[in-house]
């Protein structure tokens, strides 16, 4: 039987855009109005961004709100991209 989950990719996505820009923690947090410990937290996976910056994020980064979720197939433990 198989099942639908979604992965999170906000911090890859946080990730690349503050290396491809050389932006610091701490800058990148201004952008968004956060501050660097949270932003370092969202690239390390351990929290998430709350939900009411999602459409900023996904305008600074130049995505979606949607395209911060990748849909993948679940079946018999493996991780199938859908």
């Amino acid at each position: 039987m198989s099942m639908l989950t979604y992965h999170i990719t906000i911090a890859e996505r946080i990730k690349a855009y503050r290396s491809e820009n050389n932006l610091s923690l701490k800058e990148f947090g201004k952008l968004i109005g956060v501050s660097a410990q949270a932003v370092c937290k969202w690239e390390q996976n351990t929290c998430y961004p709350d939900i009411i910056f999602l459409p900023h994020l996904a305008r600074i980064l130049g995505c979606t709100a949607d395209d911060f979720f990748e849909q993948y197939s679940v079946d018999n433990n493996k991780h199938l991209h859908h």
